[in-house]
C-alpha cells in the first residue's frame, strides 16, 4: 500500500542504519516497558517532515495515518511519550546523530564537504512578546536610584552632618543591595530624632520598603541576560530581534532566536542557535560546531557581507578556509560613482614614504595617532587615524569635511588588506559562480522550511530545546530532499 519510492521508506531505512547507542543509553531501564528510541525517532523526523510538529498532532497520525502506523509497526505512543522523547531523550545527542546522516550523504558521493554556504534566519520563540526585560531600562532604573540616594545623603548632611561623619560611604558609582541597604540605615540613624521635611521622610520610607529588593531584582535579570540586550521573561534564553517577515517598514520586535545553517547542494550540513542578532558574531561558533561534528571545516566558505568583518576573514585564514564571504559595500564599490568619487576614503591617494593621504585639493594628511578597540571576542582592531593640516577656506569644504575641525579619516590596513584578497576572489570567474549560487543553495533551504513546511515558530522554550527542534528540522530536512532525488 506504501509507494517503494515514498519519503517515509527512506526515513525509515536511514535512521535504522544508524548508531543510537548514545540516545539509547539515555535509558536507564526498569519500569513500565519503553517504546524504541529508534522508533520515537522516525514518527518524530516523519512527522517534521509532513508539517505535523504537534506531539499531538504526531500522536494522532500514528493512530490514524497509513504511513505513520507502518513507521511505528502499530504502536501508539500518546503526546506526552512523543513530547518527552523530543525535549529530554534528544538533549545533548541528536547533533551526533545528525552528523551520522551527514557523514552517510559524503559516503554516498551526494555532497563533498568541499564547500559551504552560510545563511541564518531570525525565528519567533514561544514567548510572550509583551514580557521583556530591556538592559537599557535595568541601567536607567539604578541610575534613579543613584541619583535618588545621592540627593538624600546630600540632604542628611545638611540636617546632620555629624552623625554622618564616620558613616560616609566611598561613593554611589556602585549601586548594590547591600551598599544601597547600609546608606539607607546610616541617613535613618543620622535622622532620628530630628525634624524631617516631609517629602523626604516619603522618599525615604520608600527606598526603605523598595530599592533594595528592587536592586536584587536587577542583579538576577543582569544575571540572565548575560551579554545580550533583552529578554523575554516567558523563555529567558530568548532575545527580542527584528523579524523581517512582518512585511513592515523596519519589522517587529519579537523574541526570537538566531538559526544558523551551512549547505551545500540544498543538503543542511550544521546548524548552531545562537541569542545574538548580528550575523558576524555567529560565524566562528558555527563553524568550530562544524569541525566538532563532522571532524574538518569546507575548504571554502561563501557567505554574505553579514559576515564579513577583519576577525573573521583572519579566523578563516588561520583554519585554512577559503572565503569568498562579502563585506559591507562590496557592490557599491564596483559602480563607477564609487569609483570615481575623488571624497571617498578609499579613493585619497596614499605615500608610503611620508605615510600620508592627500586630500582632493591636494594638501596633506598626516598620521596622528592609532585607535585599538577590542571586540567581544577578544580580538584586537587597529586603527590609523589621519588629519588634514587646514580645512578652514577650503573651496571643497562642504563635500568633502562634514565635521566642524579638520577632516580624521580612519585606515584600518589589516582590514584593508582582507578587502584587496576577497574583491579579487569575489570578481573572479569562479567567485561568481559562488556568488550566482549561495542564494539558490542555502536561501532556498529557508524558504522551503519557513515557507513550504510553513514552519515560522518554535514549538519548545529554552536554548537547548530550541536547537533540538532545528535538528530535527534539518534532519528531516536532508531526509525528505535524499527522498525527493530517488
Amino acid at each position: 500500500m506504501i509507494d517503494p519510492n515514498h519519503a517515509v521508506r527512506v526515513v525509515n531505512q536511514v535512521i535504522d542504519t544508524l548508531d543510537l547507542d548514545p540516545l539509547i543509553k539515555k535509558y536507564h531501564g526498569g519500569g513500565c516497558s519503553s517504546y524504541h528510541p529508534r522508533l520515537m525517532l522516525k514518527i518524530l523526523v516523519y512527522g517534521y517532515l509532513t508539517n505535523q510538529y504537534s506531539s499531538r498532532k504526531i500522536k494522532q497520525a500514528v493512530a490514524q495515518n497509513i504511513y505513520f502506523m507502518w513507521l511505528s509497526g502499530m504502536s501508539y505512543p500518546d503526546h506526552n511519550t512523543i513530547n518527552r522523547f523530543r525535549s529530554e531523550r534528544l538533549k545533548g545527542v541528536l547533533k551526533e546523530v545528525f552528523s551520522q546522516v551527514v557523514l552517510l550523504l559524503v559516503d554516498n558521493g551526494v555532497i563533498t564537504l568541499k564547500e559551504a554556504y552560510l545563511d541564518g534566519t531570525k525565528l519567533e520563540a514561544n514567548a510572550n512578546r509583551y514580557t521583556f526585560v530591556w538592559g537599557r531600562s535595568i541601567i536607567k532604573s539604578k541610575e534613579r536610584i543613584r541619583k535618588q540616594l545621592d540627593e538624600l545623603w546630600a540632604y542628611a548632611e545638611s540636617v546632620a552632618r555629624e552623625e554622618l561623619e564616620n558613616n560616609e560611604p566611598d561613593g554611589f558609582e556602585k549601586i548594590d543591595q547591600e551598599s544601597v541597604r547600609r546608606t539607607i540605615e546610616s541617613i535613618d540613624k543620622a535622622l532620628n530624632g530630628k525634624p524631617v521635611n516631609k517629602e523626604v521622610k516619603q522618599k525615604l520610607k520608600y527606598a526603605r520598603k523598595n530599592w533594595p529588593e528592587n536592586l536584587k531584582k536587577y542583579e538576577q535579570q543582569e544575571k540572565t541576560m548575560g551579554s545580550r540586550n533583552s529578554y523575554s521573561k516567558t523563555d529567558t534564553d530568548a532575545t527580542f530581534m527584528r523579524m523581517k517577515e512582518d512585511h513592515m517598514l523596519n519589522g517587529q520586535l519579537k523574541p526570537g532566536y538566531n538559526w544558523q545553517i551551512s549547505t551545500e547542494n540544498q543538503y543542511i550540513l550544521g546548524y548552531t542557535i545562537h541569542q545574538t542578532t548580528n550575523d558576524t558574531n555567529t560565524l566562528q561558533a558555527h563553524m568550530e560546531s562544524l569541525k566538532e561534528s563532522l571532524g574538518k571545516m569546507p575548504g571554502t566558505l561563501v557567505a554574505d557581507a553579514g559576515y564579513g568583518s577583519e576577525e573573521n576573514y583572519e579566523y578563516l585564514e588561520n583554519n585554512d578556509v577559503e572565503a569568498f564571504v562579502k563585506y559591507q559595500y562590496f557592490h557599491k564599490e564596483q559602480s563607477k560613482k564609487w569609483r570615481t568619487d575623488p571624497y571617498r576614503t578609499e579613493n585619497l591617494p596614499y605615500d608610503e614614504k611620508s605615510d600620508s593621504y592627500t586630500c582632493p585639493m591636494g594638501r596633506k594628511m598626516n598620521f596622528i595617532k592609532e585607535k585599538i578597540k577590542i571586540t567581544n571576542n577578544g580580538f584586537r582592531q587597529i586603527k590609523r587615524l589621519y588629519q588634514a593640516q587646514n580645512c578652514n577656506g577650503c573651496p571643497m569644504r562642504d563635500a568633502c569635511n562634514k565635521s566642524k575641525g579638520n577632516r580624521e579619516i580612519e585606515i584600518n590596513r589589516r582590514l584593508n588588506y582582507y578587502k584587496s584578497i576577497i574583491r579579487e576572489r569575489l570578481t573572479s570567474e569562479r567567485g561568481i559562480k559562488y556568488r550566482c549560487q549561495r542564494p539558490a543553495d542555502v536561501e532556498a533551504v529557508f524558504g522551503i522550511i519557513k515557507g513550504n513546511r510553513n514552519y515560522r515558530k518554535f514549538l519548545l522554550r529554552g536554548l537547548e530545546k530550541v536547537e533540538i527542534e532545528v535538528g530535527i528540522l534539518s534532519l528531516a530536512h536532508n531526509l525528505g530532499k535524499l527522498a525527493n532525488k530517488n
